[in-house]
C-alpha cells in the first residue's frame, strides 16, 4: 500500500472514531447525553432528503431523527424557548410557535447526524459542519429563516425567552406598532443574535456587540451597511472572516431596511 493510501485510510479512521464518539447534550425535561451511535440506533432514525439545503444550496440526503420526538415534549413552559448551541459560538433560539405550530401546517425539524461511513462535504472555505445539524422539511410553512439551520450543534436546552432575559433588546412602547423599527427588531432576534450581542444582550460569542462600544450605523453609511450585510466581502475581507452573505432569500429588501432602521434606533438607546 503506498503512502498516500495509508494517509487517506488513517484520516478516514480518525474521522470515524471522532464522529462515532461525538455526543449531544440535551436538557429538556431532564439532562441527558446521547452519542452518535445512540442517536443512529433510535427506531425513528430515518433517511431524509432535504431540498435546497441552506448550507450546501442543493438537495442533501441525511440520516436524521425528528427533533420533536428527540425532545420528548409537545410544548414548552410559558416564557421559554429552545436554545441550540454550536461548538463555534453560534446560538440559535427557536420559539414554541415555530416548533409546535399546527400539525400538517408547520415545518418539520430534524436533527441530522453525520455518520462515520458517509462524512458530509466541507464548506467552501474548508470548514466542517458536523457532527449534528438541524435541518427542516417544508421550511416555508413556518417561515424558517436561514439562521435557524444551526450546524456543529453540541447542546440543546430550554431557556427563558430572549425578551424575558434581555429587555434591552426591545424598543420603546412609544414606537408605533407598524414601525419598520419593530420589524427590524424581529429580524435582529432571528437573523443576527445567533452571532451578535446587542447592548450586552445575547448568548452568542461569534461576532461583536452591534451597539457597544459603537453601532455600525455610526461608521457605515446606510447603503454601505446594507451592501456589507448582503455581501460582506464586497466592502471588506480578511482571511478569517466569518460573516456570511445574506441574499434576498435570507433577508428581503424590506426586512433589510427595517434591520438598518432598528440598528439606527438602538444607536440612540444604549442601555
Amino acid at each position: 500500500m503506498n503512502l498516500r493510501r495509508v494517509l487517506v485510510l488513517a484520516s478516514l479512521m480518525g474521522f470515524s472514531a471522532a464522529s462515532w464518539a461525538a455526543s449531544l447534550a440535551i436538557n429538556v425535561g431532564g439532562e441527558r447525553s446521547l452519542t452518535t451511535e445512540q442517536l443512529l440506533a433510535r427506531p425513528d432514525a430515518a433517511t431524509i432528503h432535504v431540498p435546497n439545503d441552506v448550507v450546501f444550496h442543493r438537495t442533501m440526503t441525511y440520516r436524521a431523527v425528528p427533533l420533536r420526538a428527540l425532545l420528548g415534549v409537545n410544548a414548552l413552559p410559558a416564557e421559554q424557548e429552545l436554545q441550540i448551541t454550536a461548538s463555534d459560538g453560534f446560538v440559535t433560539p427557536l420559539s414554541p410557535q415555530l416548533l409546535f405550530g399546527q400539525p400538517g401546517k408547520r415545518a418539520e425539524p430534524w436533527l441530522a447526524i453525520e455518520t462515520p461511513d458517509a462524512p458530509w462535504p466541507r464548506l467552501a472555505e474548508g470548514g466542517d459542519i458536523g457532527p449534528f445539524y438541524v435541518v427542516w422539511l417544508d421550511p416555508a410553512l413556518s417561515g424558517v429563516s436561514s439562521e435557524q439551520w444551526p450546524y456543529k450543534v453540541d447542546s440543546i436546552r430550554v431557556a427563558p425567552t430572549l425578551a424575558a432575559r434581555w429587555p434591552q433588546l426591545a424598543v420603546d412602547r412609544s414606537v408605533p406598532a407598524n414601525s419598520p423599527i419593530r420589524r427590524g427588531q424581529a429580524v435582529f432576534v432571528t437573523q443576527c443574535i445567533v452571532c451578535h450581542k446587542m447592548n450586552g444582550a445575547g448568548d452568542a460569542s461569534m461576532g461583536p456587540d452591534l451597539n457597544l462600544p459603537h453601532n455600525p450605523t455610526e461608521y457605515f453609511q446606510p447603503w454601505v451597511l446594507q451592501s456589507f450585510i448582503r455581501n460582506p466581502k464586497s466592502i471588506r475581507a480578511w482571511q478569517d472572516m466569518k460573516m456570511p452573505a445574506f441574499d434576498q432569500n435570507a433577508i428581503s429588501d424590506s426586512d433589510l431596511d427595517a434591520l438598518v432602521a432598528y440598528l439606527g434606533y438602538m444607536a440612540k438607546h444604549r442601555k
